[in-house]
């Protein structure tokens, strides 16, 4: 008859099986690494053993998902939407493991800080940072992914700070400057109130730089009555939620809020310092930052950190077909000829809309062109016209499901070539196929340009507008200003040039 290991044995044998399992060498592939790492964890929370041995097999395995995650996060940057299927299981896998190692040690921050590890106590400081680096992380991924984060987020990162705050280490560094659970939190928050859903996998690189630079700009403060608005997002750490602008949700009086009004003036003030000549290094920016694409994703920065608001038209829920143009190049032959392939069109069904704008969801047809910030034609089952839409937000919570977030720019286009006029564009050969939509007062009240990124050079200010109708039309043009830059197109309003 076979005689019961005791408790504590069978705790020993678990823990060196996970032990052994972490002196082994990483696997080839990183994602190979990701099962193992869950049941690992999953094993020593089944473990009765003592809290510093638990702290130990803990801290080694936070260590090899850290390492596993870094490798990995540089693949989702330029995936297309909706992820495929291996894509969205490696990132499911990275999400399950980073909020694993978060709840244990916050579930246990207690009992790993109130012992000694060889004759020293442990940091607590450390404990709530790792919680928050984990939590951050999977949030940075969910970014990527353009996909909601896991049920209870939130709630953790929130509760986490708040441990921080009450024991008194929230600015307390952890081997290193710029790392304090204050800091980690904050740059959650930050890149969470430019609505990372509007930009692309790219473009969020851009801003998670942006927001590790110059994060110290922003401040969370306590709410007031006479704090204004636009530039404070209010902190609920009782939902599992990221912060709401105070314009949309006033906050209650001693509420947390996020002050992003000095940032956002920053913001500014560098996209006025690179428009004038002014290198990005010599700003302390990323080099891309003075790129086409850099300044428009600055600009939005600006715009959401600063300038929140309410939404202008309420919502109104519907359930109706609608078929979607997806690009520049598409759309220009679609005004062009009045048709196009039949591979160029997608089917969507209308979840909602308003005066501005519809939300739609993916029904049928290739997607993998479609991404916030690109231009399409919305064509509903009830009308007869396209309307021109810019893509302001793009969600997928699964390689099946795909949502999208539109604002109407106009319900009338004409396709053109748009030539440089300009000296310095003889040797570059500018020539673009752009759209012109009409004038639009109050809202618009010029003509405007739909153009690819990087169009408008500031050596190029004279240009032609080659447009094809009964009779070959030229007109000779002036940008007047930028309302729109994204990664994939410009909106230029302009004017016609004076002879004289």
């Amino acid at each position: 008859m076979e005689t019961a290991l005791p408790e504590d044995e069978l705790a020993l044998i678990d823990l060196r099986a996970i032990l052994d399992w972490l002196a082994t060498p990483a696997a080839r592939q990183p994602e190979d690494e990701l099962a193992p790492l869950h049941a690992h964890l999953t094993a020593l929370r089944e473990t009765r053993t003592a809290a510093h041995q638990r702290h130990k097999v803990l801290d080694l395995l936070y260590t090899r998902t850290h390492s596993v995650v870094q490798k990995l996060l540089p693949d989702l940057t330029g995936v297309s939407l909706p992820l495929s299927r291996r894509t969205r299981q490696t990132v499911r896998g990275m999400q399950d493991v980073l909020l694993m190692v978060a709840e244990d040690y916050l579930n246990t921050f207690g009992d790993l800080d109130a012992h000694l590890i060889k004759g020293l106590r442990r940091p607590p400081e450390l404990t709530l940072w790792r919680t928050l680096d984990a939590l951050s992380t999977h949030l940075t991924i969910s970014d990527y992914a353009a996909a909601p984060s896991s049920p209870g987020v939130w709630l953790q990162m929130h509760r986490a700070y708040q441990l921080a705050l009450a024991n008194g280490v929230a600015d307390n560094a952890v081997r290193g400057p710029g790392r304090t659970p204050r800091q980690v939190y904050q740059r959650a928050l930050l890149v969470a109130c430019a609505q990372p859903a509007s930009f692309t996998s790219h473009e969020i690189d851009l801003v998670i730089d942006y927001v590790s630079r110059f994060e110290s700009h922003a401040a969370l403060v306590t709410a007031t009555e006479d704090m204004p608005d636009a530039a404070h997002f209010h902190v609920d750490p009782d939902r599992d939620a990221a912060p709401v602008s105070a314009a949309r949700r006033p906050p209650p009086p001693g509420a947390m809020c996020l002050d992003c009004g000095p940032l956002a003036q920053l913001v500014e003030d560098q996209i006025a310092a690179l428009e004038a000549g002014k290198s990005a290094i010599d700003l302390g920016l990323p080099e891309d930052a003075a790129t086409p694409v850099g300044l428009g994703v600055l600009r939005r920065l600006a715009h959401y950190w600063g300038h929140a608001g309410k939404r202008r038209f309420t919502r109104r829920r519907q359930s109706y077909r609608a078929v979607m143009c997806m690009g520049l190049p598409a759309l220009w032959q679609l005004f062009s000829t009045e048709a196009t392939e039949a591979g160029e069109l997608t089917s969507w069904m209308v979840t909602n809309e308003s005066p501005d704008g519809y939300a739609l969801m993916h029904v049928t047809g290739k997607t993998n062109r479609v991404s916030p910030g690109d231009i399409v034609a919305i064509r509903t089952e009830n009308a007869a016209d396209w309307a021109i839409c810019i893509v302001r937000w793009a969600l997928s919570e699964n390689p099946e499901h795909l949502e999208v977030g539109t604002q109407i720019l106009a319900t009338r286009a004409t396709p053109a070539i748009l030539a440089s006029n300009a000296k310095a564009a003889a040797e570059r050969s500018v020539r673009q196929s752009v759209l012109v939509l009409p004038q639009l007062p109050p809202i618009r009240p010029s003509e405007t340009l739909i153009a690819p990124t990087g169009t408008v050079q500031s050596d190029l200010r004279r240009m032609v507008l080659i447009i094809e109708r009964e009779n070959i039309e030229l007109r000779e043009i002036m940008p007047t200003h930028l309302d729109e830059q994204t990664s994939s197109i410009e909106v230029i309003a302009f004017k016609e040039r004076d002879p004289n």
